[in-house]
């Protein structure tokens, strides 16, 4: 059950860093106002992972959840560069959350 709450954590993680996005600088109400939802949501979330999970184990897969979402709705929504080099540090990132998970007590 953990790791559920963790992976939703890390979705709102990407929901917060794209957000940041349409915000421009927070001079834009309602997507401000998602976006700072978003941050609460995914921190409260993850203090909920960490009850059971190692804080380290679980800020480290946060923070790569979010940092491998981020990428890629980067360059789906933002056009964003999907060179084979930036695609193979995202796969990088994820070898390691799914190294993370498997070598996790929990």
């Amino acid at each position: 059950m953990a790791w559920m709450v963790l992976v939703l954590a890390g979705a709102f993680e990407v929901a917060w860093a794209v957000g940041l996005k349409y915000t421009e600088g927070f001079s834009r109400f309602w997507p401000s106002v998602g976006t700072v939802a978003a941050m609460i949501i995914s921190v409260a979330l993850l203090g909920m992972a960490v009850k059971t999970l190692p804080l380290s184990t679980a800020y480290a897969v946060w923070t790569g959840i979010g940092a491998v979402g981020a990428v890629i709705l980067g360059i789906f929504l933002f056009d964003e560069s999907a060179s084979v080099a930036r695609l193979l540090c995202v796969g990088l990132i994820l070898a390691g959350i799914v190294g993370l998970k498997l070598v996790s007590p929990d």
